[in-house]
């Protein structure tokens, strides 16, 4: 077992390229049937980051790179953290008015893809190499942007030690362990965490094989976890209730699957029940958050996984349930989640102030409540205020309901979540019109596809003659009327 007091290897880049120098010809990236060995990757690598210095890169630098799951976007993330620079991964899929202000915030030296002002990746490949610079545990590595448990969408930082401590947390779990003999499925985007470090990171680090997957369309995932003899699959609640609503067909898709992982939000019962009678693949459910790098807990071990429950921490994870004022509650008694350990991040990007109000003597206060049984298992019972989880991604009702309020014709507009069988959760927006006469749906939420990512823009809207509010005038959200899905 690891020894958690001693510093882990520095500058990640060169920890997910140990496979290079000891397998080179062992295929790390396959992407539409094309492989790419580490030995190749780490040449790419090692020219892409010779060509940011070049351009003026320097170590705590951030580059910002907007790329689908795809080996430049593998490239492109462990150059720049080579050159001892910081990785801003975002979502190319966002549009340019979210994606301004995402640059807004972290003022990148350097822009690549499908953001604002990015280049393309082939003008960085230099013909000279570059091997990965000295860095330490504490120099960030990465900022991500999350709706973080205080709401408004923040840039978390995270950092060499904080990523690999994660993914040797994983390597030293008996049940998540990746073997150099894998193939996981990248379906999971890079740009969250989930995809970024628990994928990407943990596979290349074990020296498997990542098959990467641009876009998921269930059928035909499903069809490649067979055709590319996947072994690990790892998905969000509403990609595994797709795979089982597939017709007749598709029950030998998953046959060769020893390890299926799910997270980012609860796995209903019936989902997992049903994934396992279907295709024999026992689902195991996880719990973490962004700020976690981001794994805390697991039901990855022997036997069944009880239901309802999110498992017992990671080895060198650090967990307490505790009440308002700050003590730990009896067994059996509901307490919020704080989390400590060398994974946990040491903050937001230029916000000292939620910083402080979410860490504690070195324990991150996730807002979620949980219950742990005599065994350690943890289930949850609550989570952050207002978040609604759509497709594995927070959501933050504030930020939804303020670009609704741009929009001319709106006078006030709550956005809650409502259950939504196919994305887990979905997003309603309850509207008071300026004039009484709500504008189409199709346009309000054309409104807010122009601004925010696609899964940020509500389902459906409601229009309403006022909003519940309590006697300090605060909007009251469980009192809405909420439809059913």
């Amino acid at each position: 077992m690891r020894d958690w007091a001693k510093p882990l290897p520095v500058n990640l880049a060169a920890r997910l390229l140990k496979a290079a120098r000891v397998r080179p010809e062992w295929p790390a990236l396959r992407a539409d049937g094309v492989s790419m060995t580490f030995g190749e990757l780490e040449a790419d690598v090692e020219r892409v980051g010779s060509g940011l210095v070049g351009a003026g890169v320097v170590a705590d630098d951030r580059v910002a790179f907007a790329l689908g799951n795809h080996p430049d976007f593998v490239v492109t993330y462990l150059a720049v953290l080579a050159a001892g620079a910081v990785a801003v991964p975002l979502n190319p899929g966002s549009p340019e008015p979210e994606l301004d202000g995402q640059l807004a915030v972290v003022t990148p030296k350097l822009r690549i893809g499908a953001v604002p002002g990015g280049q393309a990746l082939a003008t960085l490949r230099a013909a000279s190499a570059l091997a990965p610079v000295e860095r330490a545990d504490a120099d960030l590595a990465a900022l991500l942007f999350t709706a973080g448990t205080a709401g408004a969408p923040k840039a978390a930082m995270l950092t060499h030690g904080n990523l690999g401590a994660n993914i040797a947390q994983v390597q030293d779990h008996p049940g998540l362990a990746i073997r150099p003999d894998d193939i996981s499925l990248g379906v999971l985007p890079f740009f969250h965490v989930f995809g970024l470090n628990v994928v990407l990171g943990t596979g290349l680090a074990a020296g498997a094989t990542t098959v990467l997957v641009s876009d998921f369309h269930a059928r035909e995932t499903a069809a490649l976890v067979a055709q590319e003899r996947v072994t690990v699959v790892a998905g969000v609640p509403s990609m595994f209730a797709a795979w089982l609503a597939l017709p007749p067909g598709a029950d030998g898709s998953f046959s060769g699957v020893r390890l299926a992982v799910s997270g980012a939000a609860s796995l209903p019962d019936d989902v997992a029940r049903g994934f396992r009678e279907r295709y024999g693949v026992a689902v195991r459910e996880g719990y973490g958050l962004t700020e976690a790098s981001p794994i805390v807990t697991t039901t990855a071990i022997d036997g069944l996984a009880r239901p309802g429950s999110i498992g017992p921490p990671l080895p060198g994870v650090d967990v307490r349930l505790v009440d308002s004022d700050g003590d730990d509650v009896l067994a059996g008694d509901p307490g919020e989640i704080w989390v400590r350990g060398p994974n946990v991040f040491p903050g937001y990007w230029h916000d000292e102030a939620t910083t402080t109000v979410l860490t504690h003597d070195g324990w991150l206060r996730t807002g979620d409540i949980a219950v742990a049984d005599d065994d350690g298992y943890l289930s949850l019972v609550d989570r952050a205020k207002d978040l609604v989880i759509v497709s594995g991604f927070n959501v933050y009702p504030a930020e939804v309901e303020s670009v609704l309020s741009e929009h001319p014709e709106v006078a006030e507009v709550a956005v809650v979540g409502v259950d939504d069988a196919q994305t887990g959760e979905g997003l309603v927006a309850f509207v008071v019109a300026v004039d009484g006469c709500l504008p189409s749906g199709a346009t309000l939420r054309e409104f807010v596809a122009a601004r925010l990512a696609r899964y940020k823009v509500p389902s459906s809207l409601e229009l309403v003659t006022s909003l519940p509010r309590n006697s300090l005038g605060k909007l009251v959200r469980r009192a809405l009327d909420r439809p059913t899905r």
